[in-house]
């Protein structure tokens, strides 16, 4: 799953937001009801950073992180 703020996230929110419109709910609550969707799926959370340099300075790690 997508991280909230990606494109894929944002491609999925929209693409869930066109379905809930043509199914007959209003504009607001059509967004609110794909956020809600996306939000409820697993895997969201951050997976943290990705490389050395987003981990910070190497002093300043905690020693099970390395």
């Amino acid at each position: 799953m997508p991280e909230p703020g990606s494109k894929k996230y944002d491609t999925r929110r929209a693409r869930a937001r066109k379905e809930a419109e043509r199914s007959g709910i209003s504009d607001q609550d059509a967004g609110r009801a794909a956020g809600e969707e996306l939000q409820e799926g697993e895997g969201l959370r951050s997976r943290g950073p990705r490389t050395e340099r987003g981990r910070g300075p190497k002093g300043e790690r905690r020693a099970g992180s390395e």
